[in-house]
């Protein structure tokens, strides 16, 4: 019989990359991690485990078991839905996680609605990244994430994770009040090569986006300060420092002297949810779900 949470550790190494990542993520010493996976290859008589460098990787062998951990650990999330089956209500703790805008423009209110409409459900945000967003996911700390899409998210075919589509969320260009583009009903970014660029910091997921709109319309930015917070940039933008890409879903406070013109570009980023696999089915996340969909369809109009 295979020790499923032996099972476990080999599938945490995996998504963390490291014995030591995985180790510290179950609160186990990596000594231990190393111990389960040994022991998990001597009950199967195979090697899970080569030397890489200083490190190691997963073996042929490890590969092939973790693509039926995974149908594993689904078919078990399965049965708890099937044991449940006959409840039918929204009910109980529904983890919710996503980064700063889609906690203050989504999940809030989500949870919010679903206290009024589903009082047997508690929702429990935590303010997470798009990585810890997956990890969390992954250790079962959390039911639900919003995310950005990413070049660096588990592929769309991750048999551990369901992810689907929620929103495009668009950037908007944003000046200065009184500035010649501010009074416009719609900008080609094109209008606004000459100018300084405030944009994210290069390890920021959204500035690929503002590169690629600048680059698509025909110029690179010349990019003079560096922001890691639509707020930030927004009062470096009122200050007349210069001018700035910002999602519509990030919303800087309302009293700052700028103004946001649409962009004839219509740049954007995609916004997904994300549950682990088979978890959309579940009362609770369907009810989450739902009201997700209603509020991103306000939410950009």
């Amino acid at each position: 019989m295979i020790d499923l949470r032996r099972l476990h550790v080999l599938r945490a190494v995996a998504h963390y990359g490291t014995v030591t990542a995985a180790a510290h993520a179950l609160h186990f010493t990596p000594s231990a991690a190393s111990q389960q996976i040994r022991q998990l290859a001597r009950d199967l008589g195979v090697e899970l485990l080569e030397p890489q460098g200083r490190g190691v990787r997963l073996t042929p062998a490890a590969e092939i078991l973790l693509s039926h951990a995974d149908a594993i650990r689904a078919r078990w999330e399965e049965a708890e839905l099937e044991l449940r089956a006959g409840e039918g209500v929204p009910a109980g703790p529904l983890r919710v996680t996503g980064f700063p805008a889609a906690v203050s423009v989504l999940l809030a209110p989500l949870a919010v609605r679903l206290a009024e409409r589903h009082p047997r459900l508690s929702v429990r945000i935590r303010e997470a990244g798009v990585r810890e967003s997956f990890d969390l996911l992954f250790e079962g700390e959390s039911d639900l994430a919003v995310v950005e899409a990413t070049p660096d998210n588990p592929p769309a075919a991750d048999a551990r994770f369901d992810q689907r589509p929620l929103l495009d969320d668009p950037f908007d260009l944003v000046v200065p009040e009184g500035h010649p583009l501010a009074g416009r009903d719609v900008a080609g970014l094109g209008e606004a090569a000459h100018e300084p660029w405030i944009a994210p910091v290069p390890e920021s997921p959204c500035r690929p986006h503002v590169t690629a709109a600048c680059g698509a319309a025909g110029f690179t930015p010349d990019v003079v300060h560096h922001a890691l917070d639509w707020n930030v940039t927004a009062h470096l933008v009122a200050h007349g420092l210069g001018v700035a890409l910002i999602p519509r879903l990030a919303g800087p406070a309302p009293d700052l002297p700028i103004v946001r013109v649409p962009c004839a570009e219509r740049p954007h980023r995609t916004l997904l949810t994300c549950t682990r696999s088979g978890g959309h089915r579940r009362p609770a996340l369907a009810a989450a779900l739902e009201e997700l969909r209603a509020l991103a369809s306000e939410a950009v109009g």
